[in-house]
């Protein structure tokens, strides 16, 4: 061995292999053949928005035309963030002395009723304020996202009408980057602060035939971002979020491969009730003339308590797909419950499955659930409701709709919004637990009665005028503390025997 292969022997003898580190790392940060299919890559939301948006919007439409439980979701969406009346509006005007100004807050009511009213308060004449909010509902969760026009000037009593605006007239190919820092974002003009600036709007819908692409000044409308409301719920911070994806995307898949696979079901079931089967001839048989029709095929009928003699050398082989099986029912469930969880809400309500539930269970996802509706409606009351009446406010004003001064319109912008909400899930203890709280002092009525979504002034004008109608027919009312005193008397005794 010569001096080098010493020298390289040695320093080869004299290396330590490197070692690996172990558990420097996040168990989700890991790279290894198992998460090969596990993105890692920190793209901007917007990125992923501009290359999906208009896929997932147009599946998710398709799930809302063909799929029972995409049309359940929608429904549920609509009966509890906007309900069979609407958030209805109550104006709490005041005084400088903190009292109500009780006229000028029943003005502003009655005139924005009137406004409400279908023929009015949209450009089309198609909708009323209910039917808007309903429309905001639905396609905020159906597409991601809605804009409303604000068009000030409209030819009507009150100079103020609102536009419809479809999420498709919004380009997610049209983006542009400028050197002051402010840019294009799928059709959203932005300030280098990522605020809205304007709102390129196709003028016609990129669904209908025709439609040629981007032409500067012909396709779009450039529309400043005071008159639009874009209505959608935000899940990113800053500057990263833009648009918005269909509320339903993460268990759209599995909706879409589910109703495949129910369909599937389906028809294994009819032909699996047919009981069809086939004729296997043996080598040297045939049927007879007559027993086949022009394309060679054998011909047998089938009726009730029908037996038919095969002729010789033909076999009869059963043909049945025994499917659904047994296991369907479970499988079913559980797909349903992770598609329930991406749609936020419970699978009984989804599903219309009450079988085998409890009062206990049942209270504690309808308690839950509702606290995610609740929260929605918020969202809408914030985003659309609230810039909706400014600006109805201040049209009215101004137009003469409402004999109030508009210098005083810091006063009169005091909406409150009464939402929704539901029937008490244990009435008897709920109702006890609110009469100690105002007993108490703990609780007011006018909450007690926000909490069912009414508005305390017309509870209180309806008992009156109950009790002027009692007065008037010689009817004498029990007092309703009493009657409920007695009662809460009464329920030890019964219980007992």
């Amino acid at each position: 061995m010569g001096w080098i292969d010493r020298l390289l022997g040695r320093d080869r003898a004299s290396a330590k292999p490197a070692k690996r580190p172990m558990g420097r790392n996040f168990a989700a940060a890991q790279n290894s053949r198992l998460t090969n299919d596990w993105p890692t890559s920190g793209l901007a939301l917007d990125v992923y928005l501009r290359q999906g948006l208009k896929a997932m919007r147009s599946r998710s439409r398709q799930l809302a035309r063909d799929n029972d439980y995409m049309r359940q979701f929608l429904r549920m969406v609509r009966r509890n963030v906007v309900g069979p009346s609407g958030i209805g509006l109550q104006v709490r005007a005041k005084e400088p002395n903190g009292t109500l100004d009780v006229a000028a807050n029943a003005a502003i009511e009655a005139e924005f009723a009137k406004w409400a009213k279908k023929g009015n308060c949209t450009v089309c004449g198609r909708f009323s304020w209910l039917a808007v909010q309903q429309l905001v509902a639905t396609a905020v969760a159906r597409d991601g996202e809605i804009l409303v026009r604000k068009v000030r000037g409209f030819p009507n009593r009150w100079g103020f009408a609102l536009q419809l605006i479809e999420a498709d007239h919004l380009d997610e190919q049209l983006n542009r980057e400028f050197d002051d820092g402010s840019a294009i974002r799928m059709g959203v003009e932005v300030d280098k602060w990522a605020r809205p600036v304007a709102y390129h709007i196709r003028k016609r819908h990129p669904g209908r035939s025709g439609d040629a692409g981007y032409v500067p000044g012909q396709t779009h409308e450039r529309v400043p971002a005071a008159e639009i409301l874009h209505l959608y719920v935000p899940e990113y911070p800053g500057s990263g979020q833009t648009r918005a994806a269909p509320w339903g995307h993460s268990a759209m898949m599995r909706l879409q491969m589910l109703g495949g696979y129910e369909e599937a079901a389906l028809v294994a079931a009819r032909v699996g009730a047919a009981k069809m089967g086939f004729f296997v001839e043996q080598e040297g048989a045939a049927y007879g003339p007559g027993e086949t029709d022009s394309l060679g095929n054998m011909i047998s009928d089938a009726e009730a308590g029908h037996f038919e003699r095969l002729p010789a050398g033909v076999d009869f082989r059963e043909f049945n797909p025994n499917y659904p099986s047994g296991e369907m029912p479970y499988f079913l469930k559980a797909m349903l419950r992770g598609a329930c969880s991406g749609l936020g809400v419970s699978y009984n309500g989804l599903a219309n499955d009450l079988e085998n539930v409890n009062f206990s269970s049942l209270r504690a996802g309808t308690l839950e659930e509702r606290d995610e509706w609740m929260t929605l409606q918020e969202w809408l009351i914030e985003d659309l409701h609230d810039g909706v009446f400014a600006a109805w406010l201040e049209m009215s004003l101004l137009g003469g709709a409402l004999t109030l001064p508009f210098a005083k319109f810091d006063k009169f912008n005091a909406p409150v919004w009464n939402p929704r909400r539901w029937a008490w899930v244990d009435p008897e203890k709920e109702i006890n637990a609110y009469a100690k709280g105002v007993g108490l002092r703990v609780i007011s009525r006018r909450e007690i009665a926000a909490a069912q979504g009414r508005d305390l002034d017309e509870v209180f004008d309806a008992l009156a005028a109950e009790e002027k109608l009692a007065k008037e027919k010689g009817i004498v009312l029990g007092d309703p503390a009493a009657i409920a005193g007695q009662q809460s008397q009464q329920q030890p005794q019964q219980t007992s025997s």
